[in-house]
């Protein structure tokens, strides 16, 4: 009898659930879109109410409705979750306030203990697992950046600067973070005892489900936040074009470039202000590359280094309609990433030989042949993802499969491939010069305007 595994993502926009077979097969999946986060001052943005809980039992709920197998067949579940928020949790395990996003500016300073109701300090899965199984325990590879973490170890360090009984237990991907509880089993409609298991870091676990498993591939990561990202076993500290990441597979790292702050919530603002992707997709095709001479500044979301910065469209002069604007955005995320991923290369000492894609706009035929032309390499599209990398992580725990190699080669298929064209890349690397250089005349523009 097949062994069924349930891989949830709770990512940025959504919570995706999917149930796969043993062979990596899906069976079932759902998705439940978040509710928009709430901002009430600048640099402040948190998630609503209880809102990553209500919608992973939603998702979860959906996606044992479809599924033809029983929930009792459900063998075990593999939690990931997005990365770099912060839980602040009562005695209790309920929320003390609302979840800080990541995009909130308190998340990149220590924390500070000025609520008197906040008893645990924690990540996202270190709150859903506490709801989910009731044990105060997480996966160590979720937490990076201010908290106190010894990546070498991937423990605690041994004084840290939160009191180290706010801190939860840390355990490696893989490993069992506790069983489903009453409670949650009424909530998802998964049953009692179901074995939940540690995964890593959403853009880890991504990069897991999507095959990525080498230094010469570069996996690039069409999310809310964008990033190319590859593998490695050196804790490198001192990257200036990269930083290094916990992978997915103990002891392994994730190397990730420089990114693009809401990436893909860009596309998606575009998309709903000019109409349905496919439209737009098979648009997009038809504009010659360049769109005529039309540039994308992404920078809907201003780095912290440089809070002045807004997004721009440059170079309109009455030839351009809605198919310009959607093809010049997704030349913008190629051609960025493009210069990310070379640099990260150069600094590694390794070059790229194919380019996966994963990530909803992976679905896009046309994003997939900019990929392939801006890069000048083979791109292929990664049919895993993250509730794939989150499935992974339980069939190790449960030991369907003896180890992650074991369960990648079992659980992972490619995808299909994109080839470059020559001359459209020959434009794309005199355009790419074009976008390194735009901020040098938008930069002054943008610090001028914030002053008003």
């Amino acid at each position: 009898m097949s062994r069924y595994l349930l891989g949830i993502d709770n990512g940025s926009q959504s919570t995706k659930v999917t149930v796969f077979d043993e062979h990596g097969v899906p069976q079932a999946r759902a998705r439940v879109a978040l509710r928009p986060n709430d901002t009430p001052r600048p640099g402040v943005v948190e998630h609503p109410d209880d809102d990553l809980w209500d919608s992973i039992g939603a998702a979860t709920r959906a996606a044992l409705d479809s599924f033809d197998g029983r929930p009792e067949d459900i063998a075990g579940v593999g939690l990931c979750t997005i990365r770099f928020c912060r839980a602040m949790l009562r005695a209790d395990g309920t929320l003390a306030q609302p979840v800080l996003s990541w995009m909130d500016d308190r998340v990149s300073r220590p924390y500070e203990h000025t609520n008197p109701d906040v008893r645990y300090v924690t990540t996202s899965s270190g709150y859903l697992t506490a709801r989910m199984t009731g044990r105060l325990r997480d996966t160590a590879a979720n937490y990076q950046g201010v908290w106190p973490i010894d990546t070498d170890a991937w423990s605690w360090v041994d004084e840290p600067d939160i009191p180290r009984e706010m801190l939860f237990e840390l355990v490696q991907p893989g490993e069992l973070l506790g069983t489903v509880t009453a409670e949650a089993a009424a909530h998802t409609g998964l049953p009692e005892g179901v074995p939940v298991f540690a995964t890593a870091n959403d853009k880890a676990v991504e990069a897991l489900g999507s095959g990525l498993a080498d230094d010469r591939t570069l996996l690039l990561s069409l999310g809310t936040y964008i990033a190319g990202m590859t593998t490695g076993t050196r804790n490198v500290l001192d990257g200036t074009a990269f930083w290094s990441n916990f992978a997915c597979r103990p002891r392994q790292y994730l190397y990730e470039s420089h990114g693009i702050r809401r990436g893909m919530w860009t596309v998606s603002w575009l998309r709903d202000l000019l109409g349905e992707q496919e439209w737009l997709n098979a648009g997009a095709a038809e504009v010659p590359p360049g769109s005529d001479g039309l540039i994308a500044v992404l920078d809907w979301l201003a780095p912290v280094e440089a809070p002045y910065r807004k997004g721009a469209f440059l170079g309109f002069d009455g030839r351009q309609g809605p198919f310009h604007l959607y093809r010049a955005v997704l030349e913008a995320i190629a051609l960025t990433l493009c210069g990310n991923g070379n640099a990260m290369a150069a600094e590694l000492g390794t070059d790229f030989d194919q380019v996966l894609v994963s990530g909803g706009g992976a679905d896009s035929e046309v994003m997939m042949q900019i990929v392939a032309d801006a890069f000048d390499r083979p791109a292929r599209r990664a049919h895993g993802g993250a509730e794939l990398g989150s499935a992974i992580c339980a069939a190790v725990g449960l030991g369907v499969h003896r180890d992650f190699d074991e369960a990648v080669a079992a659980m992972v298929r490619p995808g299909k491939q994109f080839s470059p064209d020559a001359a459209t890349h020959a434009q794309y690397r005199e355009l790419h010069q074009v976008h390194q250089e735009v901020r040098d005349y938008t930069d002054p523009l943008f610090r001028r305007l914030s002053r008003r």
